[in-house]
């Protein structure tokens, strides 16, 4: 088999992979895969969202306890000097 025709073998079977896709997601079986699919990345990107929320508050707290610290450190310091 030369190149060109690999290259047209090539071109043919993504044509026609591309044409049954398009009918299955067109089927009412695609249909539920697609709103399957939809429903899992928006629970997905919901939980992700809720963890960076969590985790933000939690660095946000550890920063103002680390300054809190900071500030009894520099008050026992000035008291030791």
């Amino acid at each position: 088999m030369t190149s060109n025709q690999k290259l047209l073998a090539g071109v043919i079977i993504g044509a026609a992979a591309g044409v049954l896709a398009t009918l299955f997601l067109k089927s009412e079986k695609g249909q539920e895969l697609l709103a399957d699919a939809k429903d899992f990345a928006d629970d997905t990107a919901d939980s992700i969202k809720s963890k960076v929320d969590s985790l933000d508050a939690e660095v946000k707290e550890l920063v103002k306890k680390g300054k809190k610290f900071v500030q009894d450190m520099g008050g026992q310091v000035n008291e030791a000097i």
